[in-house]
C-alpha cells in the first residue's frame, strides 16, 4: 500500500487525534484525517474507523487491491466472478444471500480495474455488526468455491456480460481502452472475454483467490453509528487471527509507453443513433494534474455551460456530450464522448470534438470557466462527505488509486486549481499523437466474421498416413578434401567459370550460385546510383513477361530464386528440384539478359528508394555504419566505392535517369568474368549444356578488372550520433589491418574474432556486456580479410539501451584492453577451435551454402585444397598463438567507434574524446 501522501496529509492529523480511540494489542493507530481513523492489524489489514452517531445505520465495507489490471492470460473477468462466488457460501455461512436478506441488509459487491469490494448496509445494533465483520473475516479465506456454484453463476456472468454488449457506448470505451493500451492491463474489460468467462476452471480461480484475498491486501472500512472500543475489539477478534500466504504479493511493474502516433478505430453495429469518443492519456489519479484535469473535462462537456456542449448540442450537430477523467493508480485516460442522431454528419462533430479539446487555447478560458467548474467539482465532493455510507464505499476509490487520503489532498487541490493550470494539462495532454478516437456508426445489419472452432484433430488425422516420401539424399563427407574429389571444373568459351558437385539430396534438390562481375575502377566512374540501381529492376519485368509473369513462373516451378545487383556485379541464388532446373535457369537468363526497364516500375522503384534512404536517416545502425564507411575508407564522390551520405543518397536517386540503366546494363552485363556452381541432383552433361546455351553467347562489353581495396591508415575515431526518439541504439567499431587472407597470422586473429564475438551467447563481449551486466540486447565481433590485397577488418557491434552507453564503452574497451594485455586462456582457445572447424564442417554439408563457397573459390582462383590448408593451420594454433597476433594487431586504443541513438535525457555522460596516439598497428 502505498504511503507517500503521509507528509501532505500530516497537518491535518492532530485535528483529529483526540477522537482517535486507544487499540487493542495487536492494533496499531496510524493516522487520522477529518474524523476518519485509520488503524493498521499486525498481519496487515488497514482498518479504517469513521463514526457517526447521528445514522442509526452502520455501512461495513471491505476492499481487495485486486481487479483486472493484475488478470493474466485466460482469466480475464476472473476477479469479477470471484466477486459473485463470494456472495454463495463460506465455511461458517453457507448461504450468505439468505443472511443478508434476514439481516435486512442493503448489500452489494463492485469490481474494477483495480480493486474488489464487498459492502452491506444495516441497522446499528451490536448483534448485526459483530455478524457483518464475522462474514467478510470469514469469506476473505474460507470462501466455498464450489465447481457447481461456478456453473450456475457463470451464466449469471454472461448475461451480464451480454447485456453490455447490448450497449454501443459501452462496447466503444471497451474498444478505446483496448486499442489506447497496447502492454497495461487497461486495455481489458474488467468484465473479461466471453471464453474465459465461460471456461475458466474453478481451480483457477481458487488460486487466484488464495493468490489476492489476504489480510494485507484488503482495507476495511466500518462507518456510521457504533462504538469505536466495541469494534475495535471485534475487529481484532475477527480478523486479528487470519494469516497471510507465506507467498508475498507480487509487485506490478508494467508501464504503458508513450503514444507514438493518433489512433483510431470504427465499431459497426446495430443501433439507433451515432456516438463518437476521445480518449487522451493522463497521469494517475494520484498525481497533482488529476484536479485539474477534472476542472478541464467540466469546462468542455458540463451542461449547459460547457464548451462542447454549446458548439455541438446547441448547435444541433450533436444530442449530448460527456467528458470523465479515470482516476486509477497507473496513468489512465481523459474521455470525451459525443452522441449524434442518424442523418447528422458523424464525421463533422468528431472534427469539431478535436478542435474543442486540442484547440483549448483558442479563445483561452476565463477565470469565471474555471471558478464555475471549481464550485461544481467541489460541491459533489462536499455531498459525499456529507454521506457516511456513500463515503465508506467511495473510500474504496481512492484507495485503489493508491490511498484513502487522496480524497481529502486531491480535494485541496482541486481549491488551488487556477485558470493557468488547466492551460497546461489541456496543452500538456490534449494532443494528436496521444489521442485515440472511437465511432460508433450504426448498421441495420452487422456483418461479423465468425471464425470457426479448432477442428477435432483426431477425427481430421484419423488412418492419415500422408503422400510418398520424398527421395532420400546420400550420406555425405563434408571433409574438403572428399569434396574437392568430386568436384568438376570448366571454362565456357566466353569465359564463364562452372563448378559442378553432383549429389543425391533429399526431395532431389539443386542450389545454383551465378555471380557475374563488372568493369573497373576507371569504367564504373560515376555509375555507382545506375548500377545499384539496374541490379534492383531486374526482377520487375523482361521483354517478354511482366514483374508478375517472372514471380508466378517461379512460383510454378515451386523455386526460390533470388537476383540482385549493384555497380560491381550481380547475383543469382537458386534453389529447385532436379525436375525444374533447366525451366528456373531459363527465366534466370531471361531476367538477367533482358530486363524490361519498365517506366512504371520504375517510378515505382525511385520512390520506394527514397523512402527507404528517408527512414534510413534516423535509424541508428545506417548511421552509425555510414559514418564508419565514410571515415574507414575516404574515397571521391566518383568512385563506385565511395559511401554518400544520406542527402547525397537522396539527390542521386532523384537524378538518376532510366535510360543511364539501360545504358549501364547494355555496357556493364554479361558472363565473361562470372562463375556458376551447381550442387545437388543433377545430370553434370545436361547442366554444361544449359549453361553453355543460356550464358554461353553472353559477352561482357566492358572489360573486368579486380578493384584494389589497399589498407588506409585511418586516425582512430569517437564518434556519437544524436538522433531523434530511439529507444535502443547501436554501437559498431571498426579497426582496419594490412592483412592478405594468407597471412600467418590471419587463422589466429580468425579464433581471436571468435572468442571475443562469435559464436552465440558465449564470447567474451556477449558474456560480459549482455550475461553479467545486461548492457545491450545483441553483441558481437568480426575479423575479415581480403585474397588479393592487405586490407582486413576487425570489428565489433551492440544494440544497447542509450542509458547504457558510458558503460557499454567503458565495459567494451575494458574487454579489449583486457586480451590484448593477457591474452586468451587454453580452455577457451580450444572451445572456440572446436566450434570454428565445427561450424564451417556443418557449412559444407548444405547444398546452398556449398555452392556459394565453391563460387567464392572459383572467384579466388582456389579450390578446396585451400579450405583444408586453411583449417589444418587452424588445428595447429595454441593459445599462445592466438594471444600473441591478437596482442599485435588489435590495438584498442586504434579502433574507430561509432554510436547512435537518442542518448539526450537517457541520463549518459560523454566519454573524453580520443587522445591521439604513436603506436603502430601490427608493431610488436
Amino acid at each position: 500500500m502505498t504511503r507517500s501522501l503521509a507528509v501532505a496529509t500530516l497537518a491535518l492529523v492532530p485535528l483529529a487525534l483526540a477522537a482517535a480511540p486507544t487499540p487493542p494489542e495487536g492494533i496499531h493507530y496510524v493516522t487520522s484525517v477529518e474524523g476518519i481513523h485509520e488503524y493498521r492489524l499486525d498481519n496487515g489489514l488497514q482498518l479504517l474507523l469513521f463514526p457517526d452517531q447521528t445514522r442509526p445505520t452502520v455501512t461495513v465495507n471491505i476492499t481487495y487491491m485486486v481487479g483486472s489490471a493484475v488478470e493474466h492470460y485466460g482469466e480475464t473477468g476472473l476477479a469479477h466472478i470471484l466477486e459473485h462466488l463470494l456472495f454463495k457460501s463460506s465455511t461458517h455461512h453457507p448461504d450468505i444471500s439468505q443472511e443478508l436478506t434476514e439481516r435486512g441488509a442493503r448489500p452489494n459487491g463492485t469490481t474494477w480495474t483495480e480493486r474488489t469490494n464487498y459492502f452491506e448496509s444495516f441497522d446499528a445494533t451490536p448483534e448485526n455488526i459483530e455478524w457483518a465483520l464475522d462474514l467478510e473475516a470469514d469469506r476473505m479465506v474460507h470462501a466455498t468455491l464450489s465447481p457447481e456454484d461456478l456453473e450456475s453463476e457463470m451464466t449469471v456472468v454472461r448475461n451480464e456480460f451480454e447485456i453490455r454488449e447490448n450497449r454501443p457506448a459501452a462496447v466503444l470505451h471497451q474498444r478505446i481502452y483496448s486499442t489506447a493500451y497496447l502492454w497495461h492491463n487497461y486495455a481489458n474489460p474488467t468484465i473479461g472475454c466471453r471464453d474465459d468467462i465461460e471456461n475458466v476452471p474453478i481451480s483457477r480461480i481458487r488460486a487466484f483467490y488464495e493468490k489476492w484475498y489476504r489480510p494485507d491486501n484488503a482495507m476495511l472500512v466500518v462507518a456510521g453509528a457504533f462504538e469505536a472500543v466495541h469494534v475495535l475489539g471485534l475487529v481484532k477478534e475477527k480478523f486479528g487471527p487470519l494469516a497471510n500466504p507465506e507467498t508475498p504479493l507480487p509487485g506490478r511493474y508494467t508501464r504503458e509507453p508513450p503514444q507514438d502516433g493518433a489512433r483510431s478505430l470504427v465499431l459497426r453495429r446495430a443501433g439507433d443513433v451515432q456516438l463518437v469518443a476521445l480518449a487522451y492519456h493522463v497521469p494517475s489519479g494520484s498525481h497533482p494534474d488529476q484536479p485539474a484535469l477534472s476542472v478541464l473535462a467540466q469546462v468542455l462537456t458540463d451542461t449547459p455551460s460547457g464548451r462542447l456542449h454549446e458548439s455541438l448540442v446547441e448547435s444541433g450537430m450533436a444530442t449530448g456530450v460527456w467528458g470523465e477523467v479515470d482516476r486509477f493508480r497507473d496513468p489512465g485516460l481523459f474521455l470525451v464522448s459525443g452522441e449524434v442522431r442518424m442523418g447528422q454528419d458523424l464525421s463533422a462533430v468528431r472534427d469539431e470534438m478535436v478542435r474543442g479539446v486540442e484547440g483549448f487555447a483558442d479563445p483561452p478560458i476565463s477565470d469565471k470557466d474555471v471558478e464555475r467548474a471549481r464550485v461544481s467539482l467541489l460541491s459533489r465532493v462536499e455531498s459525499t462527505l456529507r454521506e457516511t455510507s456513500r463515503l465508506a464505499i467511495h473510500l474504496s476509490e481512492w484507495a485503489a488509486a493508491g490511498d484513502w487520503r487522496l480524497l481529502f489532498l486531491q480535494r485541496d487541490r482541486l481549491e488551488q486549481v487556477t485558470t493557468a493550470d488547466v492551460q497546461r494539462v489541456a496543452r500538456d495532454y490534449m494532443v494528436e499523437t496521444n489521442r485515440t478516437e472511437g465511432l460508433f456508426i450504426p448498421t441495420e445489419s452487422a456483418q461479423r466474421v465468425a471464425v470457426p472452432e479448432n477442428p477435432d484433430l483426431d477425427l481430421a488425422l484419423a488412418g492419415f498416413t500422408g503422400r510418398e516420401a520424398m527421395a532420400e539424399g546420400e550420406a555425405f563427407d563434408p571433409d574438403p578434401m572428399a569434396i574437392e574429389g568430386r568436384v568438376i571444373r570448366g571454362t565456357l568459351p566466353n569465359g564463364l567459370r562452372l563448378a559442378l558437385l553432383p549429389r543425391k539430396t533429399r526431395g532431389e534438390v539443386v542450389s545454383v550460385r551465378l555471380r557475374l562481375h563488372f568493369g573497373s575502377e576507371e569504367t564504373l566512374r560515376g555509375q555507382a546510383t545506375a548500377g545499384e540501381m539496374t541490379g534492383s529492376m531486374l526482377m520487375r519485368g523482361t521483354s517478354s513477361r511482366t514483374r508478375e509473369e517472372v514471380h508466378d513462373e517461379l512460383d510454378r516451378l515451386k523455386a526460390r530464386a533470388r537476383l540482385s545487383g549493384d555497380a560491381t556485379g550481380a547475383n543469382a541464388s537458386v534453389d529447385v528440384t532436379r525436375e525444374n532446373l533447366a525451366a528456373t535457369l531459363e527465366v534466370v537468363a531471361d531476367v538477367l539478359r533482358n530486363p524490361a526497364f519498365d517506366p512504371a516500375e520504375f517510378s515505382q522503384l525511385v520512390e520506394e528508394q527514397l523512402a527507404g534512404v528517408e527512414e534510413s536517416r534516423n535509424e541508428p545502425f545506417p548511421n552509425v555504419m555510414q559514418v564508419l564507411a565514410r571515415h574507414m575508407n575516404p574515397r571521391p564522390a566518383t568512385d563506385v566505392r565511395y559511401q554518400p551520405t544520406f542527402d547525397e543518397q537522396l539527390e542521386r536517386i532523384r537524378a538518376v535517369e532510366l535510360s543511364e540503366l539501360r545504358s549501364f546494363h547494355q555496357r556493364f552485363y554479361g558472363a565473361s568474368s562470372a562463375e556458376l556452381a551447381v550442387v545437388g541432383d543433377f545430370d553434370v552433361d545436361e547442366i554444361r549444356a544449359l549453361a553453355s546455351q543460356l550464358f554461353g553467347d553472353w559477352i561482357s562489353p566492358t572489360p573486368f578488372e579486380r578493384l584494389a581495396d589497399m589498407h588506409r591508415d585511418v586516425e582512430p575515431l569517437r564518434e556519437r550520433i544524436e538522433l531523434a526518439d530511439k529507444e535502443s541504439s547501436a554501437m559498431s567499431a571498426s579497426l582496419g589491418l594490412p592483412i592478405r587472407d594468407d597471412h600467418r597470422d590471419h587463422p589466429a586473429l580468425s579464433l581471436a574474432s571468435t572468442i571475443m564475438g562469435g559464436g552465440f551467447l558465449s564470447s567474451r563481449l556477449a558474456t560480459r556486456l549482455r550475461q553479467n551486466e545486461g548492457l545491450c540486447y545483441g553483441v558481437g565481433a568480426w575479423y575479415q580479410a581480403d585474397r588479393w590485397y592487405e586490407s582486413a577488418n576487425f570489428g565489433a557491434y551492440a544494440m544497447y539501451a542509450p542509458q547504457n552507453d558510458t558503460q557499454l564503452m567503458d565495459s567494451l574497451l575494458d574487454e579489449l584492453e583486457r586480451a590484448a594485455e593477457k591474452g586468451f586462456a587454453v580452455e577457451e582457445v580450444d572451445a572456440a577451435r572446436e566450434g570454428w572447424l565445427k561450424r564451417r564442417r556443418g557449412a559444407r554439408g548444405e547444398v546452398g551454402q556449398l555452392a556459394e563457397l565453391l563460387a567464392t573459390l572459383e572467384h579466388q582462383d582456389r579450390t578446396l585444397t585451400w579450405t583444408a590448408d586453411s583449417e589444418e593451420r587452424v588445428r595447429g594454433l595454441d593459445a599462445e598463438a592466438v594471444s600473441a597476433a591478437f596482442r599485435r594487431w588489435v590495438l584498442p586504443s586504434r579502433i574507430c567507434v561509432v554510436r547512435a541513438g537518442t542518448f539526450e535525457g537517457a541520463g549518459v555522460a560523454e566519454r573524453p574524446e580520443v587522445e591521439p596516439q604513436t603506436e603502430t598497428v601490427g608493431s610488436p
